[in-house]
Order: structure tokens, then C-alpha cells, then sequence
């Protein structure tokens, strides 16, 4: 059965790394769903977060194939459920004398930052877990969506787990 499941991915921080970890999805015809990258708190080491849809068996295949790549440090396969997800969205509106109020008050129904206004168009921010975002741009659809850009779902066990070089 399919599902949706977080690789976390330890890596060293080194020219290529991405590379070659992206490679092995694409050359498996595996979809990433979802990626993110950054700094950790561990000098010389990122994360990687990558979200897939799919089956258990197979992502338990790519993440001991994973394994094997020489700069991962750690992986850690988890249910999508199983985490504590958010992503960023920035999201540029239409608007006019009309509407500026109602999207100012969507945006602050989802607790959305506005961080930027010009004449005809109001940016605003939003953090959160996919549904909130999905909810938050369906909301804005009919006001005329200029442009967004999202980052991947980055994420973290919840509890007191957590995942360590």
C-alpha cells in the first residue's frame, strides 16, 4: 500500500552530496514528492529531507541503497504522521481598493505575515503543514494568484526522538 514517508538524511556537508543522493531516485524512476536541504547544528553535516509516496518495501530499498553513499551519516525512514512537517510558502495576490481588505483578513485568519503591498498586489507568508498551505492558496484563488514559490516540507520527530549523527 502507499504511503507517504520522510526519509531524514544526515549527510556530510560536501560538493556533489545532493547530487548523488537525487541520482539514486531518479535512476530507481522513484518521485520525490518533496525536498528540502540546510545547515544542521553540527558543524560540517545537513539534513536532507526528502518526501516520497510510495511503497514501504521499496522505501526501505532506496534508503539502504542510501545507505551506501559514502557521505550519508544517518537515515531515518518515518511516516509522514509520525513527524512534527512545515513548509514555506510566499504568495504575491492580486488587489485592489476592492478586496485588499478581505485578503488582509484571510491572510490573518491563517495567521499569514503580509511582507510586501504595492498597488495592485500583496505578498504574504505563510508557514505551515501542507493542508494549511493547500487551504490558504484555494482561499486566494478567486482574488487572481500572481505567483508563488514554496519550499520543500522540512520535518522532525516528535517527542523526545531525535536524529543525531
Amino acid at each position: 500500500m502507499e504511503s507517504r514517508y520522510i526519509l531524514s538524511v544526515l549527510v556530510e556537508d560536501n560538493s556533489g552530496v545532493l547530487a548523488k543522493v537525487v541520482g539514486l531516485f531518479s535512476r530507481r524512476g522513484f518521485n520525490i514528492h518533496s525536498l528540502a536541504v540546510g545547515v544542521t547544528n553540527i558543524e560540517g553535516v545537513s539534513r536532507i529531507t526528502i518526501e516520497v509516496i510510495g511503497d514501504k518495501l521499496i522505501v526501505e530499498q532506496i534508503s539502504k541503497q542510501l545507505n551506501k553513499l559514502v557521505d550519508v551519516i544517518k537515515i531515518k525512514v518515518s511516516k509522514s504522521d509520525e513527524l512534527v512537517k512545515r513548509g514555506l510558502l510566499l504568495i504575491k495576490v492580486k488587489i485592489s481598493p476592492k478586496n485588499r481588505t478581505d485578503v488582509i483578513q484571510i491572510a490573518d485568519i491563517f495567521r499569514a505575515k503580509i511582507v510586501d503591498v504595492s498597488q495592485t498586489t500583496l505578498t504574504a507568508e505563510l508557514t505551515g503543514d501542507e493542508s494549511k498551505i493547500n487551504a490558504f492558496m484555494e482561499m486566494l484563488q478567486p482574488y487572481g494568484i500572481e505567483e508563488t514559490a514554496m519550499t520543500g516540507m522540512i520535518a522532525l520527530e516528535r517527542g523526545t526522538n531525535a536524529l543525531k549523527a
